[in-house]
């Protein structure tokens, strides 16, 4: 116990006596948390700008609904200008029983957004004229609470990959940095076995994740972002955990590899960046192509994206901890056994 706590004090000291670590461990990824959380803390609540021309019930019931700002033309030509020079993503034309839809095909997403509610303004107007009661409705309900905002989704997805890079960093680096100085060495002539300066190391990561974690959750939840807890937000924890230990061993691979800090830092770096954009931390995982969705499925941090967020964000029961705890643990075995064979207290 004695051995545990001098090692665990050393790496603690040396871990927040290095300014570059603390600024790399705390303030860069939530610098993230609070660029994306600002520039998307409207996101949704804006609506869609149309342009419109002339005059009918089609045009009334569009502005009634409330769900586009109409901009109102004298001509056709103008405003199709203006979808032209990419103003506006369409322009609806009332003239009479014509309706006309010009819209921007260099904005599909847009332009169909405004025909399928161009559709259901004309499906309703029709509907009133002929007084048919429609024969199929279609009844749509928010699955999440409705205050859900996407401070609820960059939250665990960016906490997760600040996790990840502590865990790969901090690991990695120290390793390489006690080896190069021969402080593996002396730990080795001491009594202090393998385990003993495993377990120091793995809980000193711990101990700043959670750090890391109580600070994403505060400013999440500041009322500028807006941060709402589901009732199991505390399941995710074990999720955190085992998401720690599996970068953690990746981390201690990277090490017994590396001979340098700088061949450390480029291995890690390569390891865990590509990983963050294929597993969902910047942007929904849901809107990649089929490959990349399947190939994010080998990596560790999707699964610690995901755990988290099923519990924070979309308050899943305890029995969805299986699969990312699983997969987790598994990875950390894995990686953990290699390291094992790879460890060396000293450079060849």
């Amino acid at each position: 116990m004695s051995a545990f706590k001098s090692l665990s004090m050393a790496m603690l000291k040396g871990f927040y006596r290095d300014k570059a670590t603390l600024f790399f461990t705390f303030v860069f990824p939530l610098m993230f948390l609070v660029v994306f959380g600002l520039i998307f803390r409207d996101a949704g609540s804006e609506k869609i700008d149309i342009g419109v021309v002339g005059n009918g019930k089609v045009i009334a019931t569009l502005e009634q609904s409330g769900l586009a700002d109409l901009r109102r033309f004298d001509n056709l030509d103008a405003a199709v200008q203006e979808v032209r020079s990419g103003d506006l993503p369409a322009v609806v034309f009332e003239q009479g029983d014509q309706i006309t839809l010009r819209y921007a095909a260099s904005d599909q997403t847009q332009s169909r957004i405004v025909s399928g509610l161009l559709d259901g303004v004309v499906g309703a107007v029709n509907q009133d004229e002929t007084g048919q009661r429609p024969r199929y409705v279609v009844q749509a309900d928010q699955v999440e609470d409705s205050s859900l905002k996407a401070i609820q989704y960059l939250t665990p997805g960016i906490m997760s990959w600040g996790i990840a890079i502590t865990a790969v960093f901090g690991s990695a680096l120290t390793m390489v940095s006690w080896r190069k100085k021969q402080v593996l060495r002396r730990l080795r002539l001491a009594p202090v076995g393998v385990n003993t300066l495993l377990t120091s190391r793995v809980m000193v990561t711990i101990a700043i994740a959670i750090v890391q974690a109580v600070i994403f959750i505060g400013v999440g939840l500041l009322p500028v972002f807006g941060l709402q807890l589901t009732g199991t937000w505390w399941l995710s924890i074990p999720v955190f955990l085992c998401g720690v230990l599996a970068f953690f061993s990746i981390g201690m691979v990277v090490g017994a590899f590396a001979k340098t800090e700088e061949a450390a830092t480029a291995a890690a770096n390569v390891i865990v960046l590509p990983m963050a954009f294929l597993s969902g931390t910047f942007f929904p995982i849901d809107q990649a192509p089929d490959w990349v969705r399947n190939v994010s499925k080998v990596f560790p941090l999707r699964h610690l994206n995901d755990g988290v967020m099923d519990f924070m964000v979309r308050g899943k029961a305890a029995d969805a901890l299986l699969v990312p705890c699983a997969v987790l643990l598994g990875f950390t075995l894995v990686m953990g056994l290699i390291a094992a064979r790879v460890f060396r207290w000293e450079d060849s």
